[in-house]
C-alpha cells in the first residue's frame, strides 16, 4: 500500500449517523444510545444496531439543530416518533424543545418510551409533556415485576411499578397513551398485560418478538 493510500485510509471518516429514518409513513428520531433498561431482547444488547435496514449506531449524540435538519418538513410524515435504540426521555429538555418546534411546523409527535422518566429524573415530568407530546407508547413488557426484571433488567429498582405510576400521571397531560408488550418472551402473559392497560384506562398493543420499529 502506498503512502498516499495509507494517508487516505487514516483520514477516512466514519459513515454518517442515521438520525432520522422513515418507517410506516412516520419519521423516527434516533437521538441517543443511552437507556435505563438492558432488555435481553433489544438488538443492541445482542450486538446488532441495524433496524429494518437502518444502522442506528451513534458515535455521539446529535444536537437539536442537526436532528431538526434531518427531519426536514415534518408535514411529509404522519407522525414524528422519538424512537431509536436508546431512551429519548434521558434527553428530556432537548426532546421537548424539538417537539415544540416540530409541532409549530405542523407535526404530530409520538414518544416510544420505557415510562421511567419520572423515576430517572426524580420528579413528575409529565406536566411538561402537555401540548408537546400527542401520544405515548409505553413498554410494559410483562404482567408482573419478576418477569419484567428478568427480561428488561432495569438499572433502577422499582421500575415496573414506576412505569405504571408514570402512565397514570401522563393520562392527565397526553391525550393518547398505549401500553405495549412483546409476545414471545418466556413467561409473558399478553392477556394479563392487556388487563393492566385496561385497569389503567389506556390502550394496549401486542408487539412481536424481533420486529423492531
Amino acid at each position: 500500500m502506498t503512502g498516499q493510500n495509507l494517508q487516505q485510509e487514516g483520514t477516512a471518516q466514519p459513515p454518517a449517523a442515521v438520525i432520522a429514518y422513515e418507517l410506516h409513513g412516520n419519521c423516527y428520531l434516533n437521538i441517543t444510545w443511552r437507556c435505563t433498561l438492558r432488555c435481553r431482547f433489544c438488538p443492541k444488547f445482542n450486538n446488532v444496531w441495524t433496524v429494518q435496514g437502518y444502522d442506528l449506531r451513534l458515535h455521539r449524540e446529535p444536537d437539536v439543530e442537526e436532528i431538526l435538519a434531518a427531519v426536514g418538513d415534518p408535514r411529509r410524515y404522519r407522525q414524528i416518533v422519538f424512537c431509536g435504540l436508546g431512551e429519548s426521555t434521558l434527553r428530556l429538555d432537548d426532546m421537548l424543545e424539538m417537539a415544540r418546534r416540530l409541532k409549530a411546523r405542523g407535526a404530530t409527535i409520538r414518544v416510544n418510551t420505557d415510562g421511567l422518566a419520572n423515576l430517572v429524573h426524580g420528579e413528575d415530568v409529565t406536566p411538561r409533556l402537555a401540548g408537546r407530546i400527542d401520544s405515548l407508547s409505553i413498554s410494559l413488557n410483562a404482567q408482573d415485576e419478576a418477569t419484567y426484571n428478568l427480561h428488561c433488567r432495569p438499572l433502577e429498582p422499582g421500575a415496573w411499578q414506576a412505569l405504571q405510576d408514570f402512565t397514570r400521571a401522563a393520562k392527565e397531560h397526553v391525550p393518547d397513551i398505549t401500553l405495549t408488550a412483546v409476545d414471545g418472551l418466556q413467561g409473558v402473559d399478553i392477556d394479563a398485560c392487556e388487563r393492566i392497560a385496561a385497569d389503567l384506562g389506556v390502550g394496549f398493543r401486542r408487539r412481536v418478538l424481533d420486529e423492531v420499529g
